[in-house]
């Protein structure tokens, strides 16, 4: 498909070649068979840049293994309120976690050379892929965390706390960066000029180009698309480059045509476009090889991949609650119990463990729409031969006491969602999760796994379980959650972001004069691997 149509620009009056963009945000989410990797805020969990770096270069030839030279990624919004729902795309509500993220993009571009100008766009060859640090700016940051609405900040806020990542971002040469739907204090990003052309490509030097989000520049009237002439004057004069126009291209090329034959748009807007354009077409090598090279097919979803992928679910994985106190652990769980229960949603569905931007825009439910390792499955593979699992999804409380079992994984969270059909002023856990949480650890020793793409509820739920694990959204490799639950390896990994008492509360980020969170952003409890001693440490 990416050939066919390559061939089609290279048979244009000019014969440039076209670039392809993807959404591949965890890893290369949009292909059947492709390793999914945990959504961002799990990575952010792990605070460990070298394995960021490492999935950017997986992602990179999975990507190249379809033909496609262009990933929409890494998302590095700081995220202010988990009512956003783009919350899980974003690393951390700390600026600084997230800019320690940014190690990505070496991964996905390759690594940048030591003479190269600050801001010079740079893919190191056809293993890599460009990257896109997005969306500019504050997009975590909007009021009540309603998406593609208003952040309201005085310019230090959007300085210090939005800001950074885009720093970071261009001095690793990345090659394009994505404007974002919101406003800053009121003013459409998508026609911001004194943050888009000032900013960014003046103070901070930046030499790539800036692309429009997905018919970024409609949204800047309310209705969308209500005055389109005004709409491509404002992304235009704002500095945008290229303009991401899935419906009316030929309106958008014959308005500005208009625009610039009346001298409206300048010779030198269009020209600074077109430099930057080409500037990154020719630095990943199109015009020297433009189709798809075809040895990179078997990257997709390897071993290798999944290993990874494996290796980033274990660090990613927070120990909320480990048993009243040391002495009465519950984790790590005994691989030889005679019987074991495990219930709960998204026990055994991949599409629920994977979330939203898996295979379909807003994710999709069940096991058959990608391959991959549930963590039932999981579970299954690192237990005892003789241990009998018994699986059931809403129990009832007679059944669980009935059983017989020694303990039980209960295995809840959210649904998929993405961006607006995420946005949720209560964030509570799905249903029937609650009434199966109560109805499981009311009649045995439990551990909750919770899946989510954010913090949730579990005030409530806290005195009745023995202990809680956040996994965030983990991907296809859910051997990763098991891995950890029976002790080949140890919790380490930390709260990505503050875990609240109630909604109420919201927004409360770190370093609040009123912080009073159920745990606080950096907790998490640790385990030794089975074999060592064990310690549990804040």
């Amino acid at each position: 498909m990416v050939n066919d149509f390559q061939k089609g620009s290279l048979s244009s009056r000019l014969g440039i070649p076209m670039i392809y963009g993807i959404d591949a945000v965890h890893g290369h989410n949009n292909v059947y068979k492709a390793t999914i990797f945990p959504h961002n805020v799990g990575l952010g969990a792990t605070r460990d840049p070298d394995l960021v770096r490492r999935i950017g270069a997986a992602t990179a030839l999975e990507v190249r293994a379809t033909g496609i030279n262009y990933a929409f990624a890494p998302c590095i919004a700081v995220c202010r309120d988990p009512r956003w729902g783009r919350c899980f795309e974003s690393y951390s509500e700390d600026p600084k976690i997230v800019k320690l993220m940014t190690e990505i993009i070496p991964g996905l571009q390759g690594d940048i050379p030591s003479d190269l100008p600050k801001g010079i766009p740079y893919v190191a060859g056809r293993d890599k892929v460009a990257a896109c640090a997005k969306h500019y700016v504050g997009d975590g940051g909007t009021t009540r965390g309603i998406n593609e609405n208003n952040t309201v900040i005085d310019r230090h806020g959007l300085m210090s706390i939005h800001m950074p990542a885009y720093n970071d971002a261009i001095i690793k040469g990345v090659s394009t960066v994505m404007v974002s739907y919101s406003s800053w204090n009121g003013l459409k990003m998508h026609a911001n000029r004194d943050l888009v052309t000032n900013f960014l490509k003046g103070t901070l030097k930046f030499r790539g180009f800036v692309i429009s989000d997905w018919q970024g520049i409609d949204r800047i009237t309310t209705p969308e698309h209500a005055n389109y002439s005004y709409s491509v004057l404002a992304g235009v004069n704002a500095g945008i480059d290229m303009f991401m126009l899935p419906f009316n291209h030929t309106d958008f090329i014959d308005i500005l045509t208009d625009f610039v034959e009346r001298k409206i748009v300048p010779m030198s807007r269009i020209d600074d476009a077109v430099r930057r354009i080409l500037r990154v077409k020719f630095t990943m090598g199109l015009f020297e090889k433009p189709m798809a090279d075809q040895t990179f097919i078997d990257q997709l979803g390897s071993q290798a991949h999944r290993d990874l992928a494996r290796e980033a679910v274990r660090k990613s994985l927070v120990l909320l609650k480990n048993g009243e106190n040391a002495d009465g652990a519950a984790l790590p769980l005994p691989k030889n119990a005679a019987r074991i229960l495990v219930a709960g949603t998204h026990a055994n569905n991949l599409g629920y463990q994977c979330g939203g931007w898996t295979i379909a825009w807003q994710g999709l439910s069940g096991n058959n729409n990608t391959v991959g390792t549930t963590i039932l499955n999981g579970i299954s593979a690192t237990v005892d031969s003789d241990t009998e699992i018994i699986f059931s999804e809403n129990p009832s409380m007679d059944y669980v006491k009935a059983s017989n079992v020694s303990y039980a994984i209960v295995v809840v969270g959210e649904q998929p969602y993405a961006e607006t059909q995420g946005d949720s002023l209560n964030l509570t856990i799905s249903e029937p999760g609650p009434s199966t949480i109560t109805n499981v650890c009311a009649a045995v020793k439990c551990v909750v796994v919770l899946v989510s793409g954010r913090p949730v509820t579990v005030g409530p739920y806290l005195p009745q379980v023995d202990a809680l694990v956040a996994a965030w959204l983990p991907g296809t490799e859910g051997q990763g959650v098991a891995d950890v639950l029976f002790g080949d390896y140890g919790f380490t990994g930390r709260l990505p972001r503050t875990w609240f008492k109630t909604v109420d509360q919201l927004p409360m980020n770190f370093g609040d004069e009123q912080y009073d969170p159920l745990f606080p952003l950096g907790f998490g409890l640790t385990t030794e691997p089975v074999g060592s001693s064990k310690k549990f440490i804040l």
